[in-house]
């Protein structure tokens, strides 16, 4: 899997504002939604709600990954987000999240869904890359750090 598969500039932002994982997962709705014209910032939230309901997305060390299939999409697509304030997220280590990469796949895309997400885990299991995430001030830096990681 490359990043710039499923990623681009404007879905990539630093230091969002977000008090509470469901102010988060709603401002990442909105801007896939901004971005995408097939998907629905209330459709994209409530399928990121419901998949949170299952068990927690916070991989631990600070990081995220939310992930929903919703039925109109049509390719994986990512947003890479940093957040200019840690919040709880319920993960698996109790401590609060600052990096999230939300994941949205087609309902279809089993395998390809596994892959990605077991990607992006062994990517954001490398201190450095996420030491160097932590440190971009701005979208599009975000964005070309993921992608020439």
């Amino acid at each position: 899997m490359q990043l710039e598969e499923i990623l681009t500039p404007d879905r990539c932002q630093c230091n969002m504002d977000g008090v509470s994982k469901k102010r988060i997962l709603n401002n990442i709705s909105e801007l896939i939604s901004k971005n995408i014209d097939a998907l629905e910032a209330p459709e994209v939230f409530n399928a990121l709600m419901e998949r949170e309901k299952l068990g927690t997305t916070g991989l631990g060390n600070g990081i995220a990954i939310p992930h929903c299939r919703v039925a109109p999409c049509d390719k994986i697509i990512g947003s890479l987000i940093s957040l200019a304030e840690p919040i709880d997220f319920d993960s698996v280590d109790g401590k609060p999240v600052d990096l999230l990469f939300a994941l949205i796949v087609p309902e279809q895309k089993t395998d390809e869904h596994v892959q990605t997400l077991a990607a992006l885990a062994t990517l954001f299991n490398d201190e450095d890359f996420c030491f160097t995430l932590r440190h971009t001030n701005d979208g599009e830096d975000l964005y070309n750090v993921a992608v020439t990681y």
